[in-house]
């Protein structure tokens, strides 16, 4: 029996996740949680083998918590076709990136492969990471492209981020750079479209 633990903040989602895979012989539900800062907790409690994570999570996103697991293996199961969440994904280790448009069979077909040791992504997807390359910003040009594209002044992200204006302007501009864009909204469009955020 696979026992399979489910993590993804939309209860309907979830629920209807665990009756489809509870379809399925030979794989077993054995836990829920909805909120990425719960899965250490719940792998722990509940032992799985495989654990479905879905990446936008309130309290810790999954492609954070995945990094986090050690001896499970990991699916990411979203509606974020972006090659740089795949690409991240991949360096968080795991074995497996589904997205929510799958069939139930072909879920189902991921959960199995994985438990056997393999790797399932998505060829176009996997594609697409390669071609965009790796991801050019720094940690803290993230940081501020986040708070940017939440909107405010310089002051306000400044405030926020606990930085001087003078060093968010600097980080801001690099971002704009690296990203070929005329301003801090288009760049934070731009890493938020390939999954660099």
């Amino acid at each position: 029996m696979i026992r399979v633990l489910l993590a993804d903040d939309q209860h309907l989602v979830r629920e209807a996740l665990a009756a489809l895979l509870g379809l399925e012989e030979g794989i077993e539900v054995v836990g829920q949680v909805s909120r990425g800062d719960e899965v250490a907790g719940a792998v722990e409690r509940c032992r799985p083998d495989v654990v479905l994570l879905d990446i936008e999570m309130p309290g810790l996103d999954g492609l954070t918590a995945a990094g986090l697991l050690d001896g499970v293996k990991v699916i990411i199961l979203t509606t974020f076709g972006r090659p740089g969440y795949l690409r991240r994904a991949k360096d968080a280790g795991v074995a497996g990136y589904v997205l929510k448009d799958a069939r139930a069979g072909e879920l189902a077909g991921a959960v199995r492969l994985v438990h056997a040791g393999g790797q399932v992504f998505d060829r176009g997807l996997s594609a697409a990471s390669l071609s965009i390359g790796a991801n050019p910003l720094t940690s803290r040009e993230r940081d501020v492209l986040r708070a940017a594209a939440e909107g405010g002044t310089i002051a306000d992200i400044a405030g926020r981020l606990y930085l001087s204006d003078g060093t968010v302007r600097n980080y801001l501009s690099s971002a704009i750079g690296k990203l070929g864009a005329r301003n801090r909204a288009e760049a934070a469009r731009a890493a938020e479209a390939r999954g660099w955020l």
